[in-house]
């Protein structure tokens, strides 16, 4: 992929949402719920404070993440729905 996200930017891939419930029904589309997790694709380099030092990024490529339900922007890249967002929306990490 040719995009690489600038400062404390990520780029998030949506996990796919459930097709069941766990009682075995199956959810219709339009009743469906983004899901508030995904995976790392891309990161920038960090956040800079004043005097210019780097601060790292907390997540890296292929973390599983936590995040807000109206995070990110939604962008199509290479024919795939991507989120780009800044890290301090990311609430964790999935373990």
């Amino acid at each position: 992929m040719a995009f690489t996200p600038l400062h404390d930017r990520v780029l998030v891939e949506r996990a796919e949402s459930e097709e069941k419930t766990a009682g075995g029904l199956i959810i219709p589309d339009s009743a469906k719920d983004k899901p508030a997790e995904g995976i790392i694709v891309a990161c920038g380099e960090g956040a800079r404070k004043d005097s210019g030092e780097l601060i790292p990024m907390s997540v890296k490529e292929g973390d599983k993440v936590l995040f807000g339900k109206w995070s990110g922007t939604e962008v199509t890249l290479d024919g795939k729905e991507l989120l780009i967002m800044k890290e301090s929306d990311i609430m964790g990490i999935i373990s």
